[in-house]
């Protein structure tokens, strides 16, 4: 059985617990591989190329549940950082010479 993945929308969380960022996650993979092999024959993966995934379970890693795991809309970070970089320098100096007084 495939489980659904989060996209950059949507998270995992665990309708029994509330868990929203510890999760085990049994995969299958089907990868090719360029394996370089040092002198003394201790391989190193360089390239690696994924052709076919399948997240066969997700577990909640708190209460163990695996029949609860959903997806929920994810809250975006991205708009408080991109908010603090459009502020205005002024308004911030100002704040600063309020507390200096």
């Amino acid at each position: 059985m495939s489980v659904l993945q989060p996209d950059p929308t949507t998270r995992w969380r665990c309708g029994a617990c509330g868990n929203l960022t510890r999760f085990d996650v049994t995969r299958s993979s089907r990868v090719v591989e360029y394996v370089h092999l040092d002198l003394a024959g201790v391989p190193r993966v360089e390239e690696r190329t994924v052709l076919e995934e399948t997240v066969e379970q997700v577990r909640c890693r708190w209460c163990d549940r695996g029949d609860r795991i959903e997806l929920v809309p994810r809250t975006d970070t991205a708009d408080t950082a991109d908010t603090a970089d459009t502020a205005d320098p002024a308004d911030s100096a100002d704040a600063v010479d309020a507390v200096g007084d």
